[in-house]
Parts: structure tokens; sequence; C-alpha cells
């Protein structure tokens, strides 16, 4: 039987990356996207915290496995699984924990400072007490590329700021909307996102590889 995942986006940009992926490495999988910008609104404003209920009320009639492909969100996220009974995964989840094994000194780039905290936060989860020193740094003037709809401005600063990190064992691209940034990058330092790694987990948790 054929896996129907509903991915929770907060920018339509995200549709067209998990489609690919979709057609790339899984055939057959049915992707329903459910695009609700306001909530990173709100999350920026307000902090994470403030989008519970609404998270309740999007997902109340969603039948099977949920995927949230907004960093910032995606704890808030998965703290409301047990109420549905069914998997609300976080995109971020698997590249988190790829990073933690790569080795303890991990960059994490980012284009919102609110995405800083829930990302480092869920590293150290990941890391389960194993020791990990994590460099957060925000990639100056991408978002503001980003909402422009300039997308290769915005993955060209991206791939600058990925290739200036020294020191470090691994570099964590902490959006989905910066995973194409990896292409463009020349470092030889590991360059992980999350959208390829966190799909291929959604679609396995609904049962279907």
């Amino acid at each position: 039987m054929v896996t129907c995942l509903t991915l929770l986006h907060t920018s339509p940009v995200h549709v067209p990356v998990f489609d690919a992926l979709r057609d790339r490495n899984h055939p057959g999988a049915v992707l329903r996207h459910l695009v609700v910008p306001q909530l990173l609104d709100r999350a920026r404003a307000q902090g994470p915290g403030s989008v519970p209920a609404d998270l309740r009320a999007l997902l109340a009639d969603r039948a099977g496995p949920v995927l949230v492909t907004c960093s910032t969100i995606g704890a808030v996220a998965e703290s409301v699984a047990a109420e549905r009974g069914v998997p609300v995964l976080r995109v971020d989840r698997p590249m988190a924990a790829a990073a933690v094994r790569t080795g303890p000194r991990i960059v994490v780039l980012a284009a919102l400072e609110s995405t800083l905290g829930p990302t480092a936060e869920l590293l150290v989860e990941e890391a389960g007490g194993r020791r990990v020193v994590i460099t957060p740094r925000v990639v100056a003037g991408a978002w503001e590329r980003f909402e422009a709809g300039d997308t290769a401005g915005y993955l060209a600063l991206v791939a600058e700021a990925a290739d200036a990190v020294a020191d470090a064992d691994v570099v964590v691209l902490a959006q989905a909307s910066m995973a194409a940034a990896a292409a463009l990058a020349t470092t030889t330092v590991p360059l992980l996102s999350s959208p390829a790694p966190g799909l291929a987990a959604a679609l396995a948790a609904g049962g279907r590889g």
C-alpha cells in the first residue's frame, strides 16, 4: 500500500523540493502539502511556544504521519504527536543525528535567529550525553534575499558562509530551504542538510522506505 505523507511547511518554496526528492528517491509515495506561513510568523514574533494550539487544530483531521519542515517549530510539533496517536516528525532530526555521529565540533548555519535555539537543542538531544561544541551563525542578509524571492542570491550567501567555516567537524544547514547551497559550496568540511534524510525517515515511519 502506498504511503500518504502530509508535509507541513511554512513556505511554499519547499513543495517542489520535496516533490523532486519523492520522484527521485521514493517513486509512488503520495505527498500532501500543507503550507501555513503564519506559523513561522507567530513563532518568530512570540516564540515557538505560541503555536501549539494552531498545530493541534491543523493536524486534528490529518490521518497518517506528518513531516514538519520548519526547524523553528519542529520541537513544538513533535510535542503534539502523543495527542494524535500517529507520528509527527521534524525534518531536521535525522540530519542532527548524522551531525553528532560525524564529530563534536558542529557549526550551525541559519538564515533566521529563531532557528538556532531549536537546532542546538536538537543536536544536544541527539548527542545523548556525548560532548558537542555547537557554534551557531546567522548568515547575514540571507533571509532578506529569501523573502525577496532571490533564491539564487540566498543560496549563494549560504554557500559562502559554509565555505568560510574552519575548525569544524561538520556544518549543519539548519533550514530546509538551504539544502541546495550544498551543491554550490566548495568546503571540504562535511555539509549536512535536512530534506532528503527527513523525507526518508518520515516515509519509513509510515511503513514505506
